[in-house]
Order: structure tokens, then sequence, then C-alpha cells
């Protein structure tokens, strides 16, 4: 029987999993807050110039096959990808940089150049991150979460115990080049947790990372936000509705989800999902109905939040890669202002993305476009003067490492912060990628993705499983369709 599913967001998270609801049959539409589709992964131009708001790093690409071969499609019928080489670049220091290669085999190399010996290392430990990499992300990560059983296959059963020693223990096994072990811990970071609180089994990540290589889609990633938009409206018939936020989730007498309120109008639904933010989407529904306390909230390990600058130069920069990681300072005493002592960070790492040197779509011809990501505390206060003050940092060590007087020739710089993130996204204290992937947060001890106090009302996104980044939050659409598609033919 068809049903009206009203899904809330429209990131990727959410395209996801109303592409595989239309496909069953059932009349979707997309309620989103902002006046363009993509969540997170918005576009913003200015002058000429372009910019990814969030995502900018394309990785596991077999992950967005897998999505789009569900529907009989390929990615090149809506996007075209470049592998870019060099995968991405970091400075250690003045003078003091290395370019990652996408041919593994140069990577070996370079490994054996810095330590002698590494090469052995990397390949027994990619060996392993490549077999984690099958088990986990081909199969572990589609699972909903409701089970410690899931966890648990023929395939897992020998590998549970890198479940309980951390990713930072197992590289510094075999690595002591304080550089290298940099690059090695790197991955991590895009599952929002320290090295030293992440289980080793994520090193499947720098099999993310060295095996199948970092990509570039043409026109940036909003052009995946596009082709997902494309799939589902033209050839799935889902309804998209902008400048809609939901103030409120209707539950009659029975405890089932029947209507949501948008801009004042009661729209009847058989079934809600949410990808927007979970805290907040729990805020819209009466307190008894809400699974999760603020005490609950309070206690979970964000990952980090994002000060970011989309930036306008009236040049072309040099010495530095359309992926670019300023590793000049300690990620360790970084990291403390991020997950011990909430605070605005002392000596920050900082990230820069030039994607105008790859594709000039970006940046009018002759000028270059630059998007800087400093990772900060989720719910420190944020303010004009912070704000300037990092980027006026970020300037200056880009100018010192680089090599080249930059600040005049700044034709503009956006800034985006917790407070926009809360703002745009109604996210919980500004947060950016969601809960971190530790130990205590993992598969079934994550939000579930089904609620268990309202029944036809269900989640999906960062915060729920598998957790953060772009190709767990296609996987977390699927697995929520498939949860409510489940619960349609009881």
């Amino acid at each position: 029987m068809k049903k009206t599913i009203s899904v809330l967001g429209s990131g990727f998270s959410s395209l996801s999993a109303a592409c595989y609801l239309a496909k069953a049959g059932h009349k979707v539409t997309v309620y989103e807050k902002n006046n363009q589709v993509g969540g997170r992964a918005r576009q913003y131009e200015k002058d000429g110039f372009l910019f990814d708001m969030g995502p900018t790093w394309y990785w596991m690409p077999d992950v967005f096959e897998r999505f789009f071969s569900d529907f009989g499609q390929e990615t090149i019928n809506y996007y075209q990808l470049e592998k870019l080489n060099p995968a991405y670049q970091i400075f250690y220091g003045l003078g003091d940089t290395i370019k990652i290669s996408s041919d593994i085999n140069e990577i070996y190399e370079l490994f054996e150049k810095e330590e002698t010996g590494s090469s052995i290392h990397l390949k027994s430990f990619l060996k392993q991150a490549k077999d984690n990499y099958n088990v986990a992300v081909r199969d572990l990560v589609y699972r909903p979460g409701v089970s410690p059983l899931e966890l648990i296959t023929p395939k897992t059963v020998t590998k549970l115990n890198q479940l309980f020693f951390d990713i930072r223990k197992q590289i510094q096994k075999k690595f002591s080049n304080p550089r290298l072990i940099k690059i090695l811990e790197f991955p991590v970071l895009f599952l929002g947790a320290k090295p030293g609180n992440t289980p080793a089994m994520y090193n499947f990540m720098n099999w993310a990372d060295f095996g199948l290589g970092t990509w570039h889609p043409k026109g940036g990633m909003f052009q995946v936000i596009k082709g997902m938009e494309i799939l589902a409206r033209e050839q799935l018939g889902v309804k998209f509705v902008l400048n809609a936020p939901v103030e409120k989730i209707g539950v009659n007498k029975e405890g089932e989800a029947k209507n949501i309120l948008v801009n004042g109008e009661l729209i009847p639904s058989d079934i809600v999902l949410s990808g927007a933010d979970y805290h907040h989407t729990e805020q819209l529904l009466s307190p008894e109905y809400r699974q999760y306390s603020e005490k609950y909230w309070s206690k979970k390990t964000f990952a980090p939040s994002s000060l970011l600058f989309y930036v306008g130069f009236n040049k072309k920069l040099k010495n530095v890669s359309h992926h670019t990681l300023f590793f000049d300072e300690e990620f360790d005493s970084h990291a403390e202002y991020i997950y011990d002592t909430p605070a605005w960070p002392k000596n920050p790492l900082f990230y820069a993305s030039f994607p105008s040197i790859t594709d000039n779509s970006f940046a009018p011809n002759g000028n270059e476009a630059a998007t800087f990501l400093m990772p900060i505390a989720s719910g420190i206060e944020d303010n004009e003067t912070h704000r300037k003050e990092y980027f006026d940092l970020m300037i200056d060590r880009l100018e010192k490492l680089t090599n080249q007087k930059l600040r005049d020739n700044v034709l503009f710089a956006k800034s985006y912060c917790i407070n926009d993130f809360i703002e745009d996204y109604n996210s919980y204290k500004g947060n950016a990628y969601g809960l971190a992937n530790t130990l205590t947060q993992t598969a079934f001890l994550r939000p579930r993705i089904k609620s268990k106090k309202v029944k036809n009302l269900f989640f999906t996104g960062q915060l729920t499983v598998p957790g953060p980044g772009v190709p767990p939050a296609l996987i977390s659409g699927k697995i929520a369709a498939e949860s409510i598609l489940k619960q349609i033919k009881l």
C-alpha cells in the first residue's frame, strides 16, 4: 500500500532515503528549511567564485557507485570524476612539505625515504586495512544498529579485538617517524575523534586514502547533490519543497506520527523521516515522546565544529595543492581544546582547499578560490572578534609556509562558524560533523534509526548509524529506508 512519507532536510542522507522510498512506490516529499537543496553540502557563489560550503573530499568512490547502481545508474550519468594527483599536500613547517601521490608505489617510496623499512610495514598495514574495508564498508556499516549481534559474523569474529585497542597504538607500533604517523592518523579525523579514542578497526580509512584515492567531482561536491536530486525528482517522482522549516511533528493518541507543521500548515504524513539534526527533531515533539534527554546529549562526544572561510583571491597561488593540510602545529595540543577542555585553540592545525587549481569553474580566470577550515569544539562562544583573529592567523601561516604575499590579494572572505550551523541547520551546539566514532558511540550504541517512543518516526544522518561523513550519510539513508520498508510490510 502506497504511503505518504515526509522527509525532513535534503542533505545526503535524506536524499538517499528519499530515492529508496520512492523507488519502492511511495509518495515522498522532502521539506528543506533553506532555499537550496543539499543541507550542509550547499554551494555558495560570489562574483564568479564557487565554493562547496560543506564537504570537499570525495573518498570511497565505490559507495557512491553502489548507491547509483541501486537505481540502475552510474555516477558518470550525473557528474564527472577526476582522480587527484597529488591527492593532498601536507605542510609540517617552513620549507618542509610532502605531497601524497595517487600512485600507491610512490607512496611506498615516500615512506621508505622517510623511515627505512617503513614501506614493508605500510604494505602489511594496508593489507589489513583493505581487509577491514571489505568487511566494514561493504557489509557491517549497512546494518541498522539495533543489536550488538550485527557485529558478529564469520568474517568479523577474528577482528573484534580491533575494537578494543586504538588506531594510534596500532600505528605507533609499526612506525616511529612522527611525520609518517601524522599521515597515517590523518584519515581518522574524518571520523570525528582523536586517534587515541578510535578503534583500530577503523584503519579501513587508510585504505580509503591510499588504496582508493582522492577524487574531485567536476563542479564540486554540490554536483553529487544535484545528481541525487535529479535522480529523485525526475526519475523517481520525489517532490521537493524549499524554504519549508518543520515546526512540529504531530503524534496521535495511538502514539503514531501523523503530520508535520510547515509554515503554519498541517501536512498529513503516514511516516516521518528526519535527516535534520536528531536533537532538534526531538524538540519538535511533545516532551513525553522524546527518547533522549538533555543530559544524554550533553554527555556525548561530538565531532568538531568548524570555523570556515570562503575566500576569493585575485591571483593564482603558488606552492599549494587542491587539498592542503597545515600540520605545522601538534594535533594533540589542538585536540585538547576540542575534546578535553573546549575552548578556542592556541596553536591550531587547519586545512585549505583550492579547487580552482583543478577545476576552472570555481574561479574567474587568473583568480583562486579557497576554503579554509579550522576544527573547533562545539558549543564554544562564536563572535566576529574570534573569526577575524583566526582568519589573520591562517593567512599569516599560509603566507609564511608557502613563501608568498597574499593578504592584499584577498577580494573577500565569507566566514561560517558555530552560530551559522545553529541558524542554518539547527545543529546541536553548532556541531559540524555529528557524533564522533568512538567505541562507546559505534553501531548499536548510537542514537536509533527508529524511534522507540513514536511509531512511524525514523531518523537518518550523521547522529545515527553509521556515523559522520558523506559515504556514511548515503549508507544511513539506505538503512533508514530499509527500516521503513520493513515496517510497512509488517
